[in-house]
């Protein structure tokens, strides 16, 4: 995809998972702008990350690079995707799942993304805020269950619903479901 090419909201941010979850960091410039800009919050201990960055190079190792360091078979859903009609900013919330590269424990999380693009036109990512509201921290023994569920999800673009019907019964993943709107 040629850079100067104007692409929709819904093309970036398929790119933009698809880059992180495989560990394309060469797929980062289709999806954001050269001056774009990441703010962090995170609303929990079970993962760390720096609380901004700025410009394609830093969000890249962020994101990406420094992300695919630390975790593997990462699966990352936005549960709603902008419509024709989206304005430069979109809100959505996500679910992921990914196991650690050290010890292979699982990590169940989910939050929010806020996007900013750069126009109606132009749908490449100026700002990136994530909001990283719950991440759940499962022993290796649980894999199999976890990684069944999200490999029978949807990918990229995923209903709550659709995540909440299949969600594995495992106690430690609650919080996961109250997010989705299921049991509290």
């Amino acid at each position: 995809m040629n850079r100067s090419t104007s692409i929709t909201a819904a093309v970036a941010i398929s790119t933009y998972i698809l880059a992180k979850d495989s560990n394309r960091p060469q797929l980062m410039k289709h999806a954001f702008a050269e001056d774009c800009e990441l703010e962090m919050v995170v609303k929990t201990d079970a993962i760390s990350f720096p609380s901004s960055a700025k410009g394609l190079a830093q969000i890249t190792e962020v994101l990406v690079t420094g992300f695919g360091d630390q975790y593997e078979n990462v699966r990352t859903f936005c549960l709603s995707r902008p419509n024709a009609g989206y304005r430069p900013q979109f809100r959505c919330d996500w679910l992921v799942g990914m196991s650690a590269r050290q010890g292979g424990a699982v990590r169940v999380g989910c939050g929010h993304y806020d996007w900013g693009f750069a126009s109606a036109d132009d749908g490449r990512v100026t700002k990136l805020v994530i909001d990283i509201e719950v991440m759940c921290v499962l022993p290796v023994a649980d894999s199999e269950p976890i990684m069944q569920w999200l490999a029978a999800l949807p990918y990229p673009w995923c209903s709550d619903v659709q995540a909440r019907e299949r969600i594995p019964d495992i106690d430690a993943l609650r919080p996961i479901e109250r997010f989705l709107g299921g049991r509290t």
